[in-house]
């Protein structure tokens, strides 16, 4: 692996961020009555994913922090997949959109979880103050 410098070099990250402001701009178009609940949601759990991973990014120097962030984005992504189901269970998108979502959010969800299950890869050897 190619010694990565910043989180905004992590294709997992990068991935994250285009969700999310394809998030943004869909959820523009959503019902103005929804603007204080199911769009705040939304925004802020398609948001968070991203955060997340930033966080765990500076938090590989120990392995249990990294991996409790990893959770966390883990978990916000999840939370997006339901809102997903929710906004279209609603009819604010149409299938496809909810689908293509979904399925792009599965595929973060499944990169956090490579990175969760190998953090030997991606942490910071303490002894030496560099990564492994």
């Amino acid at each position: 692996m190619a010694k990565i410098a910043s989180h905004k070099e992590l294709t997992v990250w990068n991935n994250a961020m285009d969700a999310a402001m394809k998030i943004f701009e869909m959820t523009k178009s959503f019902p103005v009555e929804e603007k204080y609940s199911m769009v705040d949601q939304m925004r802020r759990s398609s948001r968070s994913v991203a955060a997340n991973l930033a966080e765990a990014w500076r938090r590989r120097r120990y392995e249990a922090a990294f991996t409790a962030k990893l959770n966390d984005a883990e978990a916000e992504a999840t939370e997006v997949q339901t809102w997903i189901e929710l906004a279209q269970r609603c009819g604010y998108i149409d299938q496809e959109t909810a689908t293509e979502l979904d399925e792009t959010y599965e595929h973060i969800i499944g990169q956090i979880v490579t990175m969760i299950r190998q953090p030997g890869k991606w942490t910071l050897d303490r002894r030496s103050g560099g990564e492994r």
